[in-house]
Formats: C-alpha cells, sequence, structure tokens
C-alpha cells in the first residue's frame, strides 16, 4: 500500500534517559504509534564551529503526517539539546495492516 499520510522521524538523543523520557511521552500521549530505540549511534557533525563527535541514541519514530508538529512540540520540550534532530520522512509504501495500525494507535 502507499501513503504519504505516514512518517518515520529521527530524533537522536544524547542520553538513554533522554531517549527514554521523549520515546514513552510520545507513545504515550498517542503522537506515535511505536518507537524503536536504537543505541551505540556515532554521530559527526559541526556544532558552533567546530566538528563534534558523539555516541547518541537513534530514535524511529512512526506517526501520522497530521501529527508532525505537536510531535515536534513534544520533543522538543522534553529533549536536552538546543537544536535536536527531528526529520520526518515519509513513508511512502508499507504493509496495509502496519499502516492501519499505527492511524489506529494515534490520535
Amino acid at each position: 500500500m502507499t501513503s504519504h499520510q505516514y512518517l518515520l522521524v529521527l530524533c537522536t538523543c544524547p542520553t538513554r534517559a533522554a531517549a527514554d523520557a521523549v520515546a514513552t511521552a510520545v507513545v504515550e500521549e498517542r503522537l506515535a504509534a511505536c518507537v524503536n530505540r536504537i543505541p551505540a549511534a556515532e554521530s559527526l557533525y559541526r556544532w558552533q564551529g567546530h566538528v563534534t563527535r558523539d555516541d547518541e541514541i537513534l530514535l524511529l519514530i512512526k506517526t501520522r503526517a497530521d501529527l508532525f508538529e505537536r510531535l515536534e512540540q513534544a520533543i522538543t520540550a522534553l529533549h536536552p539539546d538546543d537544536t535536536p534532530e527531528i526529520i520526518g520522512l515519509p513513508i511512502v509504501a508499507g504493509s496495509a495492516a502496519y499502516l492501519r495500525w499505527i492511524r489506529e494507535s494515534t490520535e
């Protein structure tokens, strides 16, 4: 099934505690159907004029596109970074049953 009404949102967190807080809140608030936490993601990025390398936890958040703004607000409120990574990628195809589950699991 093809649909652009669903998103996979990427968000990195600097600590397990931050990742757990974000993941728990967005699922409990029904802003996401599921969050996968992938530990030991190494990020290399430029920040404030310096190249920085950090170990982070990558969150893969499955949600509906119409919830993105609320999801972004929730992540921003909980995230310890000044500029958290919050990137929504359209889900261009997925099983009908899984996409239905995302819809039913979110508001």
